[in-house]
């Protein structure tokens, strides 16, 4: 499939949107069907379920080729490590992806991915936090031990300075590279939603990566855009309102889904533990 994204995207570009890209009109419009400037798969998120993500990508390539869409483009919403046991493999898989094609196969920030840096930078005060968030599984998966939710600051500091001198060539700043929203046509993606009373433009960060308040994600935006977003675990996906949900908990469900964006088209594709990638399409 990389070399079919290639090809396409030697003349197209998904950029994330920052300042400007992300202006205008904030009134009311008519809600049409999501239609990207290009076709997506987006993928939920992935919590260090590296085998999961695999199959996810098999079916991807699959739905690919059976539908003609060789200019597809992979967007992954963040959330990549913690909780399962695979989060090295997931950072380094997706680390490569992306570098492979640089800006093209798109891999936003998630509020995971904000705690370990947090970790990193400090490790006495956010440590506790993103340990007890699973940030002890993804410690493990890059062979460091030796440290629990209680302890004290000195080993804290240690495992950070382990942690930093594990990550492979490039993956930190690539993780502080992270961008945490972009847009594609009348789609909004990002990793936990945002605020309907906001402009797209003038989203804080604690929505993006934590969600926006309560009960927001159930209110349609007034300026026609539709909103792809992770962070909240739902049983199913789910596309209603302005609002398409890919979160289905695959680190406790073992089913890893993905979105596929084209003309107004909305079709969910899932992995799903102990199954193959072609019984799972």
């Amino acid at each position: 499939m990389l070399e079919r994204i290639a090809r396409y995207l030697r003349t197209h570009r998904l950029v994330p949107a920052q300042g400007g890209a992300l202006a205008g009109r904030f009134g009311t419009a008519p809600l049409a069907p999501p239609r990207p400037e290009r076709p997506l798969y987006v993928v939920g998120d992935i919590h260090g379920e590296a085998a999961l993500l695999e199959q996810l990508l098999s079916v991807i390539d699959q739905d690919a080729d059976g539908i003609g869409l060789g200019d597809a483009v992979l967007v992954f919403l963040g959330d990549y490590v913690d909780r399962g046991e695979q989060s090295r493999e997931v950072l380094e898989r997706l680390h490569a992806l992306s570098s492979a094609l640089p800006a093209h196969v798109l891999c936003l920030m998630g509020n995971h991915e904000r705690m370990m840096l947090d970790f990193l930078d400090r490790p006495a005060e956010g440590g506790r936090r993103w340990l007890c968030n699973g940030g002890l599984q993804t410690l493990e998966s890059f062979g460091i031990g030796g440290v629990h939710i209680a302890s004290e600051r000195d080993d804290l500091e240690r495992a950070a300075t382990g942690l930093r001198a594990s990550l492979a060539s490039g993956l930190e700043g690539w993780l502080r590279g992270l961008p945490l929203i972009c847009q594609s046509g009348n789609i909004c993606l990002c990793h936990a939603g945002a605020d309907p009373k906001l402009p797209l433009a003038s989203q804080p960060e604690q929505a993006l990566l934590w969600g926006p308040p309560r009960g927001a994600n159930g209110v349609a935006r007034r300026d026609g855009v539709w909103v792809v977003h992770g962070h909240h675990v739902v049983p199913e996906p789910e596309a209603a309102g302005g609002r398409i949900a890919v979160d289905t908990g695959a680190c406790f469900s073992g089913r890893l889904h993905a979105v596929h964006l084209h003309d107004g088209e909305v079709r969910f594709l899932c992995a799903e533990r102990g199954r193959s990638a072609a019984a799972a399409r």
